[in-house]
C-alpha cells in the first residue's frame, strides 16, 4: 500500500511520522525549510512522555517524483486545495483513493447524499469545481481530522493531543478501501474508525469551528474566553443554532446539543484557535471553508442566517484590512 500525504505540515506530518515508523510505505509532498530539513535529517515526531523518534520518509515538492499511490491523503488548509489539484495529478491513477484531510464542509458534501441535491457543488469551497473535475467525486474518501500538533521546527513535529482521523465513504458503505486504510492507520498507533454517518461527525466539528474561529480572530480571544464571556458565548450559541437549522434539513443528526458542544469548548481550556494563529502569522485564514460554506447552503436549503451573515462580514473585512486576502 503506497501512501502519500499531500501537504505534510503539522497534521500531515504527524500522521506520515506515525506511519512511517510503524513500516508504511508513506511518502510525502511538502516544501520550503520544513521539506528541506525532512530530505537532510528526517522527520522528528515529538510526543509528550516519549523520546522523540526521527523516521525516514521520502519527501518531495514535486508529486511527479513520487509516481501513483493507492491513497492520496490531502491535508492542506482548505483555501489550498484548488490551486494544487493539477500539481497533484501524478500522484493519482485508475485505482488512486483520494482522502480528504481538510476541515469545514468538503467539496463532495453532495455527492451520494441522494435527494434532490444530488450532485450539487459549493462555489465556497471548490471554485470552478476544480476538485469534482481534478479528482473526480467517486475517488474521494472523508476524514474528519481530530489530533493538535505544531511544526516546532523544520523537520520536527510536536504533538499536542488527540489521535483520532475518523473515515468514511459519501454513501455510508463500509467499503473494502476504507476498511485497508483504517487498518494501516490503527496499525500506526492512531484511532481510526470507519463511520456510516461522517455527515453528522463533520457537522459536529464544524459547529465549533464556525463560531469560535472567526469570533476569536475578531476578539483575539482564548477559548475559554469566548464560551464562556455572555456576550460572545451568545453569538456562538446563535450561530450554530442557525447552523443545525441547516444540517438538520440535510438530514444530520447531532448527538449532542449547542450547550453541551460550547461548554466542550471552553473547557479546552487558554485554547488559541487556528483562524486566530493563522491572523496572527500574517496567513490566509480559512474563512471560506468554515463560515462562507455554511452561508452557501444555508442559501441552498433556503434558511436564513444572520448572525452567521454578520460574523462573516466582519471577518472578511478583518481578513481584507490585515492584507490577507
Amino acid at each position: 500500500m503506497r501512501i502519500c500525504i499531500f501537504g505534510a505540515g503539522a497534521i500531515g506530518g504527524y500522521m506520515a511520522a506515525k506511519l512511517a515508523r510503524a513500516g508504511a510505505d508513506v511518502a510525502i509532498v511538502a516544501r520550503g525549510p520544513h521539506l528541506a530539513a525532512i530530505q537532510t535529517g528526517g522527520l522528528t515526531l515529538v510526543e509528550e512522555g516519549a523520546e522523540p523518534v526521527t523516521v525516514q520518509v521520502r519527501a518531495s515538492a514535486d508529486p511527479a517524483e513520487l509516481g501513483e499511490q493507492d491513497y492520496l491523503i490531502i491535508t492542506l488548509k482548505a483555501h489550498s486545495v484548488p490551486p494544487v489539484v493539477p500539481a497533484m495529478q501524478p500522484l493519482i491513477g485508475p485505482g488512486t483513493t483520494v482522502v480528504s484531510g481538510v476541515n469545514g464542509v468538503p467539496w463532495w458534501y453532495f455527492h451520494k447524499i441522494g435527494g434532490d441535491l444530488e450532485g450539487t457543488r459549493l462555489e465556497s469551497v471548490d471554485p470552478g469545481g476544480v476538485q469534482w473535475n481534478g479528482f473526480g467525486p467517486d475517488r474521494v474518501l472523508g476524514c474528519v481530522v481530530y489530533p493538535a500538533a505544531e511544526v516546532s521546527a523544520p523537520g520536527i513535529i510536536r504533538h499536542v493531543e488527540g489521535n483520532r482521523f475518523s473515515l468514511g465513504e459519501p454513501d455510508g458503505t463500509k467499503s473494502g478501501r476504507a476498511i485497508a486504510l483504517s487498518q494501516a492507520l490503527q496499525a500506526a498507533g492512531l484511532r481510526a474508525p470507519v463511520r456510516p454517518r461522517l455527515r453528522d461527525e463533520i457537522w459536529v466539528k464544524l459547529w465549533g469551528n464556525l463560531s469560535f474561529n472567526p469570533i476569536s480572530a475578531l476578539t483575539h480571544a482564548t477559548l475559554d474566553l469566548l464560551c464562556t464571556d455572555p456576550g460572545t458565548r451568545a453569538v456562538a450559541r446563535n450561530m450554530m443554532l442557525e447552523a443545525q437549522q441547516i444540517a438538520e434539513k440535510l438530514g444530520v443528526v447531532f448527538p449532542v446539543d449547542v450547550d453541551r458542544r460550547i461548554d466542550g469548548g471552553a473547557a479546552v481550556g487558554a485554547h488559541r484557535t487556528s483562524m486566530l494563529q493563522d491572523l496572527d502569522a500574517g496567513r490566509p485564514m480559512e474563512i471560506d471553508a468554515l463560515v462562507r460554506s455554511v452561508q452557501e447552503l444555508g442559501r441552498i436549503t433556503a434558511t436564513s442566517t444572520p448572525i452567521i451573515d454578520t460574523v462573516l462580514a466582519l471577518i472578511r473585512l478583518r481578513a481584507r484590512v490585515a492584507g490577507l486576502c
